[in-house]
């Protein structure tokens, strides 16, 4: 008895304190969209896209502060250029998806680190946390817009989860079937670019492609439905964003880098033991 008093007392510890209440609401929030969205990029093979996504967000973070608007919209905005941007190249060039991508989002990437080594010149103000995330000094503000963009992508994928389903599996015969499969397309992007933008104050931009691929991944390897991968990709995020925040705490860890490692850990396991898929496990002849 005096031990499971001690082990509640230790889970309650943390959450005496503001900060971490907001933290623990805010990884909470982020995981729940990046295992959604990021089910349509693993499904789909588009993880290097998520990758291009958030690394072409950081010039808009730096323009929008010079500009003295909303850095988020900066963020979102930029990340649509670059999906423009690839599908321009991809469209009337020669070059592949996987090489425009790459060439799109490492000159964003380069232009953001550019703009905000010059804005960090004249201003005391460090936009270096977007780069690695500082879920622990969220304000209730941030964990308020994260919500509301959490919401607006769950709303956008209930009501079209039946067109993105048949879209995601056949996009030819998506297309033959009558389908806006171009509009489809763009509002992935939207997706992807508004789940990045929620989460670049939690896990930042070099750790946000962790959060939307791994339990997305973790939970392709246990289940095989799409709306299956996605309720359990959400728990495994869920999962690791509460433990990474504990851990965080209690060994002085930093959050974001902990809730990645967390996740991390959790794929390691199902791509060992996994019943169907598990390297390890003892399956059937």
């Amino acid at each position: 008895m005096e031990l499971l008093l001690s082990g509640l007392m230790t889970l309650i510890e943390p959450l005496k304190y503001g900060f971490m209440q907001r933290s623990l609401m805010e990884a909470v929030i982020v995981g729940v969209i990046c295992a959604v969205v990021g089910s349509y990029l693993m499904v789909q093979r588009l993880a290097l896209l998520g990758d291009a996504i958030s690394h072409s967000v950081l010039p808009g973070l730096a323009i929008a502060f010079i500009l003295g608007i909303n850095i988020f919209v900066g963020a979102f905005i930029a990340g649509l250029l670059s999906t423009v941007f690839i599908n321009i190249i991809r469209t009337r060039s020669p070059i592949k998806e996987d090489a425009a991508m790459g060439i799109v989002y490492s000159a964003f990437f380069a232009l953001g680190i550019t703009l905000i080594t010059i804005v960090q010149k004249d201003n005391k103000i460090d936009l270096n946390h977007f780069l690695f995330g500082n879920i622990l000094g969220v304000s209730f503000a941030d964990v308020r817009d994260t919500f509301i963009i959490a919401v607006i992508v769950l709303i956008i994928v209930a009501a079209f989860y039946k067109e993105l389903l048949f879209y995601t599996f056949d996009k030819l015969g998506a297309q033959a079937a009558g389908l806006p499969v171009k509009k489809l397309d763009f509002g992935l992007m939207i997706l992807i670019g508004l789940t990045i933008v929620a989460s670049l104050k939690a896990v930042g931009v070099i750790l946000v492609l962790s959060l939307l691929i791994t339990p997305a991944a973790t939970a392709y390897l246990l289940v095989s439905r799409l709306h299956l991968m996605m309720i359990l990709g959400v728990i495994l995020a869920i999962l690791s964003s509460i433990t990474g925040m504990y851990l965080s705490y209690f060994y002085n860890l930093p959050s974001g880098p902990a809730i990645v490692l967390v996740a991390s850990g959790l794929f390691i396991l199902a791509f060992l033991f996994g019943p169907k898929y598990g390297v390890l496990y003892p399956h059937s002849a």
